[in-house]
C-alpha cells in the first residue's frame, strides 16, 4: 500500500519526470505551493540550460523558474528516491524507455499521471502498464485531468484540474499543491475513467482538426462533439463501468477545449490532414507529440474486442491507418451522427 501523504504540502518532496510543454507547465504549478521541486529533464542540455536562464529552452520558454526552489536530475533513480509524489509527464511513446531505467525502491511512492496517451509496446494505459510491470497498483497511483492547456498555464489563465486518486488523504494533498489563484483543483475517484478520457479526447480532437481542415464548420462540429461524448460514455461503461457524469469537466469539458482550441496538438494533426497532407508528413511538421495518434490504435483494438460500433472511433482509425481518404470517410460520417 501508499503511504499515506501528510496533509500538508510543505512536507510533501515532490518529482516531476518530463521536459516538454505540460511537464514545465506543472513545475511552474507546483512551484507556487511546494518549498522544492524535484524536475528529472530528458538530457544535460535541458538541464543546463534551465540552470543557467532559469528557463526550459525549447517549451514554454516565456516561463521563469525560482532555481532556489528547483533540484534538476536527468536520472529518474535520483528523482524518485527524493520524492514522495512522483508526476509523469513525458509522451506515452517515451514512458517505457524513462521507467526501465528505475531500478531504486519505490513500492511506497505514489505515482501520478498526466500523461493522455496509450503505451505503444505494451498497447495499454499508463495505470494498467505500471500495475502490470511494476507492481504499483491503484493506490499507489494517481492521474491529472484537463481541461488545461499548458500554454493557458504559462500565461496564469484560469485553468482547472481533476486529480483522481483513490485514498482521500493523497487527494486532499495533491489538490493542495497544484492549486493557486489560476489553478482550480477538482478530485475524483474515477482513476481509470479520467484517463481513458483522456486519452479518448484527443482522439476525438484530430477528428475535429480533419473536419475543420476539410471545411466543415462549426454548426457540424457542434455535432461532431455531441456525438464524440456519447461515443466516449458508452466506452467508458464498456471498459470500466462507474457512477459517473460524462458532462464533467474533466469528461466533457477536456473534450471540448481540445477539439475546439488552437492550442491542441490533436486538432492541429487533424487539420493538417484534412487540408491535404498525408498522415507521416502532418506528423513529421509538429514539433510536439500528438497523443491521439498512437492512442487511435490501441483504442480501436479495444473498441474491435470489445464490439463496440463506434463511429469516429472508426473514421479517424481509417483515415490514420489504414489509409482512407478523409472526405471520403468523414461524408460517410455525417450519415451515421445526429
Amino acid at each position: 500500500m501508499a503511504k499515506k501523504l501528510t496533509k500538508s504540502s510543505k512536507n510533501v518532496r515532490v518529482g516531476v519526470l518530463g521536459s516538454g510543454s505540460f511537464a514545465t507547465a506543472i513545475v511552474k504549478m507546483l512551484l507556487e505551493n511546494c518549498k522544492t521541486v524535484n524536475w528529472c529533464v530528458r538530457n544535460e542540455f535541458v538541464k543546463g540550460a534551465i540552470e543557467q536562464r532559469g528557463h526550459n529552452p525549447t517549451y514554454l520558454t516565456t516561463v521563469s523558474f525560482n532555481l532556489k526552489k528547483l533540484q534538476i536530475t536527468t536520472d529518474i533513480n535520483e528523482l524518485v528516491s527524493n520524492s514522495d509524489v512522483i508526476i509523469l509527464a513525458v509522451p506515452s511513446i517515451y514512458l517505457a524507455e524513462a521507467m526501465e531505467k528505475l531500478t531504486c525502491e519505490y513500492q511506497d511512492k505514489l505515482f501520478c499521471s498526466a500523461i493522455k496517451g496509450i503505451v505503444p509496446k505494451h498497447n495499454d494505459i499508463v495505470a494498467h502498464y505500471l500495475k502490470d510491470e511494476f507492481k504499483i497498483g491503484f493506490k499507489n497511483q494517481a492521474v491529472i485531468a484537463g481541461p488545461c492547456h499548458a500554454e493557458e498555464v504559462a500565461m496564469e489563465r484560469l485553468s482547472y484540474l481533476t486529480v483522481a486518486v483513490a485514498q482521500k488523504e493523497d487527494s486532499e494533498v495533491l489538490q493542495e499543491i497544484l492549486s493557486s489563484c489560476y489553478i482550480k483543483v477538482n478530485t475524483s475517484c474515477d482513476i481509470l475513467g479520467n484517463e481513458y478520457s483522456a486519452i479518448l479526447k484527443n482522439i476525438y480532437a484530430i477528428g475535429a482538426g480533419i473536419a475543420s481542415g476539410l471545411g466543415y464548420g462549426d454548426n457540424f462540429i457542434a455535432v461532431y462533439v455531441s456525438n464524440a461524448i456519447r461515443e466516449m460514455e458508452t466506452f467508458l461503461e464498456a471498459i470500466y463501468p462507474e457512477p459517473r457524469d460524462v458532462n464533467d469537466s474533466a469528461y466533457l469539458g477536456d473534450l471540448i477545449v481540445t477539439a475546439y482550441s488552437l492550442f491542441s496538438r490533436n486538432r492541429n494533426l487533424g487539420n493538417l490532414i484534412g487540408k491535404g497532407y498525408t498522415v507521416k508528413s502532418a506528423i513529421q511538421s509538429m514539433s510536439m507529440v500528438a497523443e491521439g495518434y498512437y492512442a487511435t490504435k490501441g483504442i480501436y483494438a479495444i473498441c474491435q474486442e470489445k464490439k463496440l460500433k463506434l463511429p469516429i472511433i472508426n473514421a479517424v482509425y481509417d483515415i490514420l491507418y489504414e489509409g482512407k481518404n478523409a472526405e471520403k470517410q468523414f461524408a460517410k460520417l455525417t450519415d451515421k451522427l445526429t
